[in-house]
């Protein structure tokens, strides 16, 4: 196949699926990964796709490379946090010991937690504060504070989170897709999210259908290592089996 030739199917692949991993090029295209992997370099430049970690996403893909200010965000799809939240703090049970990420929609499970025996960790201050007002026991992560997100973030918090063991982490997301799976699009938050991941042995992702085919400046965790809770799976999704439909 002509090098050319190869560009239009990849860019036709990619438009069409939004996202394609440099493996699922290799096989439809019957190319090598070393071959896949330089054309993508090639059409990223020319500005005709975006190349990510492991494969590439439509260049019209929705894509963000700041935080919003939480007080805009709270309110945002706040019927499809709550149904989210819902499911997600049922989950949880008396002998868990939980990382709950900083985020608006994690923001809601301690307002329909029922089991309170749980013991908590989080680096969001309202989440604490919330968990506190519950009589739950929260322990609150040292470091950095960010008040775009009223996050904890920061190698201090970072170096505590190596520490613990999770049984469950719950985590907020800015975009989700098969390529580029759970994104952020700050660096010192993909850093404590990604390593709390490493330590929770049950990983979900709380994300809005909104999130889906979103895409932030850096990767915590690949599409297929978490399970998502979301309110409305849409079809390109329908397959996987890590999503969660909550009712």
């Amino acid at each position: 196949m002509l090098t050319e030739q190869r560009y239009e199917k990849i860019l036709d692949l990619v438009n069409e699926k939004k996202s394609v991993t440099v493996k699922e090029m290799t096989e439809l295209l019957e190319s090598s990964e070393s071959t896949i992997r330089r054309d993508l370099t090639v059409l990223h430049k020319k500005g005709r796709l975006v190349k990510v970690f492991g494969g590439a996403v439509a260049i019209d893909m929705e894509y963000r490379t700041k935080d919003e200010e939480v007080n805009r965000r709270e309110d945002e799809n706040k019927e499809a946090k709550e149904q989210i939240a819902r499911f997600a703090a049922s989950l949880i049970r008396a002998d868990d010991f939980v990382f709950l990420d900083a985020g608006t929609t994690t923001a809601w499970i301690p307002d329909f937690l029922i089991e309170k025996s749980a013991v908590f960790v989080t680096n969001g201050i309202a989440h604490a504060k919330k968990l506190a007002r519950l009589g739950v026991e929260v322990h609150l992560l040292g470091g950095e504070y960010k008040s775009s997100t009223e996050a904890i973030v920061g190698d201090e918090a970072v170096e505590q989170l190596r520490r613990y063991h999770f049984t469950k982490g719950f985590f907020g997301t800015n975009g989700i897709g098969k390529t580029a799976g759970y994104t952020t699009p700050d660096i010192r938050e993909a850093s404590l999210k990604r390593c709390a991941v490493q330590q929770s042995r049950e990983t979900y992702i709380l994300g809005d259908s909104k999130k889906f085919n979103r895409l932030s400046a850096v990767s915590f965790c690949d599409f297929y290592d978490a399970t998502v809770i979301t309110e409305e799976i849409l079809p390109e999704f329908a397959r996987c089996s890590n999503i969660l439909k909550a009712e």
